[in-house]
């Protein structure tokens, strides 16, 4: 049976994060969070005190290596082989992410870690530019889309399981500035691939968007494997 490479992009607040792990848990494929890649040399670069330049984290990048291990209790990050699984959710980390991860040498770098973990399918991966950058030949490209207001308040939520108490007006204003951003970047832009299908969660439950993915991935398993 051959495996397939499934793309999960969209913007934060989406699900897309969730929806994916349940989707690989489900298949018994690897799930591969780009965005705590991302995350964890942000969190690197404020560790550091450096000024915020491109020749800085340009410098930085070539000292720290981030891996993806997985555990029974899920997916955890390592920087320089400590664990920050929680580290790279701070606030902090949150506001200067998509400064970093539009910066040339950091989207090279990740891309081609990226695909390496990929290459060889059984994979769902979640991000912003998976189905048109990293993978632009996914076999299954997924594109979620959800209203501000259900995100901001998804957001909330999941900050005040972690004990970070923002204003829903506070949340809301980050995921806008942060959509903003990420849709007008030079290199990587958020934007849905020609191929992708979208799925608008607003109404959707995590379980009834992850089932609907698990059945379109399935439908792909089975024309690919009996082409």
């Amino acid at each position: 049976m051959k495996d397939i490479i499934i793309a999960i992009d969209g913007p934060a607040g989406s699900g897309k994060s969730t929806t994916a792990r349940l989707v690989a848990q489900k298949l018994g494929y690897i799930y591969i969070d780009t965005g705590a890649m991302y995350r964890a040399i942000t969190l690197a670069f404020l560790k550091s005190g450096l000024e915020f330049n491109e020749k800085n984290i340009c410098k930085l990048i070539e000292k720290i290596t981030i891996s993806l291990n997985y555990t029974p209790q899920g997916q955890i990050t390592l920087l320089n082989g400590e664990d920050v699984t929680e580290a790279i959710r701070t606030n902090e980390v949150t506001n200067l992410v998509s400064p970093v991860s539009a910066i040339h040498c950091v989207r090279n770098k990740m891309v081609s870690q990226q695909q390496m973990m990929g290459k060889n399918g059984g994979v769902v991966m979640d991000g912003r530019d998976i189905g048109t950058v990293v993978f632009p030949n996914a076999q299954l490209k997924i594109f979620l889309i959800a209203s501000i207001e259900t995100r901001a308040k998804r957001r909330q939520l999941e900050l005040l399981q972690k004990g970070v108490n923002l204003t829903y007006d506070q949340i809301k204003k980050q995921i806008i500035e942060r959509d903003i951003y990420d849709s007008t970047r030079e290199i990587s832009p958020l934007k849905k691939a020609d191929d992708a299908i979208e799925i608008d969660t607003t109404n959707l439950t995590i379980q009834e968007q992850t089932n609907l993915i698990i059945s379109l991935a399935q439908k792909k398993i089975l024309e690919i494997n009996n082409e």
